[in-house]
């Protein structure tokens, strides 16, 4: 068992000002806890990290297919994408393919994730819309299943509705994880979020990086689609793109709210979750980077685009470098 040390610290000066805990585990192919950082047990809410598993019993009912899909609004369903335009039409479109409109999602309007996407609205003039919201796209599929299933549409974001019932047996099945012991709430995007421990969700991305690898069709797909489309996963500067990007592929990353990631390994059957504990975005990604690396799925001298993840200057009001942010040890 390999113990980790994720914490993350900001220094102002010669002295730590904020220190950020982290709790990660790390399974393998088998199904192991092989990793650890702190408590690999600690319970939270998945958040985002769970759409890939969410969007599996649309592709397992044959109705993701009758539409006509492909990789694109798969990884769009997977995707906290980052609001730019190529985001916000493609979700639009598969609207538009089960004949319904933007006012059909639940989730609310907010500012675009990536800085690209803040600036084009503010060029052009636009308030955010609800197309904007980082998981539209998950939403757009969710409404595609229950038309293709022909269930109502109204309430699909309900715990109650049949929706939302298969996204739960989805989380379960692939964490290992009964569904009585998973804990349910609204996540920020008004869909049932779920609660599990760190290595139930280690456990499940271990299983889609095996199964993927494996040739499993359906893990293959989410696989293929996360590794082919890096762009529509994040968006422009965004750190899962940026992930993928620079591993060709070798590692898929998705990040949640509050300092939660999950990551894939297919060519080695891994699976990575790490929760900071106060929720603090700016942590969560050195984190990863940081236990990529101890498992030897990074190198120690990292692209500089993920080098600019786990060593930050931290800038004050007059742009002078009066701190850093890094890993601890």
């Amino acid at each position: 068992m390999k113990s980790l040390e994720l914490d993350v610290v900001v220094t102002r000066g010669a002295v730590v000002e904020s220190r950020h805990r982290v709790h990660a585990a790390v399974v393998d192919e088998h199904g192991t806890l092989t990793g650890l950082a702190r408590d690999p047990t600690y319970v939270t809410a998945w958040r985002s990290c769970a759409k890939p598993f969410q969007v599996m019993p649309f592709l397992e009912s044959g109705g993701f297919d009758s539409l006509g899909w492909g990789d694109n609004q798969l990884a769009l369903a997977c995707a906290s994408h980052g609001g730019e335009p190529e985001h916000v039409a493609l979700a639009e479109a598969m609207l538009n393919a089960i004949g319904m409109e933007e006012g059909d999602l639940a989730c609310g309007p907010h500012e675009p994730l990536s800085a690209r996407g803040i600036r084009i609205l503010r060029d052009q003039g636009e308030h955010p819309r609800r197309l904007h919201n980082n998981c539209s796209g998950k939403h757009a599929a969710m409404l595609a299943r229950a038309h293709t299933a022909g269930w109502h549409a109204y309430g699909y974001e309900r715990e109650e509705h049949p929706v939302q019932r298969c996204c739960l047996e989805a989380i379960a099945k692939w964490s290992g994880v009964q569904p009585s012991s998973i804990g349910r709430a609204v996540d920020g995007c008004g869909v049932v979020v779920f609660s599990l421990p760190l290595d139930g969700m280690a456990r499940a991305y271990a299983s889609l990086a095996r199964d993927a690898r494996d040739g499993q069709e359906v893990p293959a797909r989410v696989v293929h689609a996360m590794q082919t489309r890096p762009f529509l996963i994040g968006g422009t500067d965004r750190f899962d793109t940026i992930l993928i990007e620079e591993t060709n592929g070798d590692v898929i990353a998705k990040v949640g709210a509050e300092g939660v990631h999950s990551v894939a390994v297919p060519t080695r059957g891994l699976g990575v979750a790490i929760k900071v504990e106060d929720g603090a975005q700016r942590a969560q990604f050195a984190a990863v980077v940081r236990v990529l690396q101890c498992l030897d799925v990074l190198p120690a001298r990292l692209p500089a685009r993920l080098e600019e993840f786990v060593h930050r200057p931290i800038r004050n009001t007059r742009h002078e470098v009066v701190g850093e942010l890094r890993l601890e040890h």
